[in-house]
């Protein structure tokens, strides 16, 4: 599965890729904010851990698309979207039962925010706040993400 290809597709909501592992999409929302750059992250329902907006693939829509899509449904958030993916990361769920696969990837794709909604699908059940590139990276539990976060900074200017 090529992350790069525009045109793929999502054939259907659990895909695996060649290494075993379940594909999830997610959106890494940036701002400029009195001129610096900001990163937006969310609560995760379950452990209420510092999160990008991410979900399932969406059978019929783009990677990118799921993933604009997983930014409103969870910080009610619009924006303009990077269709390329920017990174990935891994990470894996504790909470699986022992016979299901519990290690994903997750493809990110940066997303310049223009708006937040007043309400949205997921408004109860997450927290939703702003930080410097440096304060989201040390709040993500995933060593690949807290990378990730760090070197989009170095590459998205706040002016940008």
């Amino acid at each position: 599965m090529n992350p790069y290809d525009l045109n793929l597709i999502a054939k259907r909501k659990r895909m695996l890729n060649d290494d075993g592992r379940f594909q999830q999409v997610a959106t890494l929302v940036w701002r400029s904010y009195q001129g610096q750059l900001q990163v937006m992250l969310i609560t995760s329902r379950g452990t209420g851990r510092w999160v990008l907006p991410k979900g399932w693939p969406q059978k019929g829509y783009t990677f990118a698309q799921t993933a604009a899509r997983e930014a409103f449904e969870e910080a009610g958030v619009n924006g303009e979207l990077d269709p390329i993916v920017f990174g990935s990361y891994e990470y894996e769920k504790d909470d699986m039962d022992e016979d299901d696969i519990s290690v994903f990837t997750v493809y990110v794709y940066p997303l310049k925010f223009l708006q937040q909604s007043e309400d949205w699908p997921e408004k109860d059940q997450r927290i939703v706040e702003w930080f410097s590139p440096r304060k989201a990276a040390s709040l993500v539990h995933e060593a690949d993400l807290r990378t990730l976060i760090l070197r989009f900074s170095a590459t998205y200017k706040a002016d940008s």
